[in-house]
């Protein structure tokens, strides 16, 4: 297998964050059904789920366009999901809910921003066509993602009752 550039095995991971993303609301959206009641948390989830997917296609087909690279960027690609999945199901174990879930997600969103950023910033130099469009593409969505499953964890926790016994 060919040896990636800094840039190529950060697209890797990007892709995997993104394949990661997928199984990650789909796992918070059983939370939030478990405890019923909350049709506009599952919205948001089921829609940031569609942009996951969106972005691991488009990034793809960035991966694609890289001579000789992609086989290797879908292993890096590969690994990373793993990990991350790894990292879900240590955090959110037997006993979590959806406030469990939400955290996790704003975690794993603040996460995918940073990658992302740090795409963008190697690209700089770099010039890999058509990854600045998908990096201006993602960010704002990443970003929205960020903050939606932030205020959601706030709004989640202020129905908490901060005595009770965890």
């Amino acid at each position: 297998m060919a040896e990636l550039t800094a840039l190529e095995s950060k697209i890797g991971e990007v892709l995997g964050l993104a394949m990661a993303a997928r199984d990650a609301t789909r796992k918070v959206e059983k939370l939030v059904q478990q405890e019923g009641n909350h049709e506009d948390l599952s919205q948001t989830l089921q829609r940031m789920a569609q942009e996951a997917k969106e972005t691991e296609e488009r990034t793809s087909e960035v991966a694609s366009e890289l001579e000789g690279m992609k086989t290797a960027i879908l292993e890096k690609a590969r690994e990373t999901k793993q990990e991350a999945s790894e990292m879900m199901s240590t955090y959110l174990g037997s006993d979590a809910d959806a406030l469990d879930g939400f955290e996790f997600l704003t975690m794993a969103e603040a996460g995918e921003v940073g990658h992302w950023q740090v795409v963008g910033t190697m690209n700089e130099r770099a010039q890999v066509p058509g990854l600045q469009q998908l990096v201006e593409w993602v960010l704002p969505i990443q970003r929205r993602h960020l903050q939606q499953t932030l205020e959601r964890s706030v709004e989640l926790a202020s129905d908490e009752d901060p005595n009770e016994p965890a």
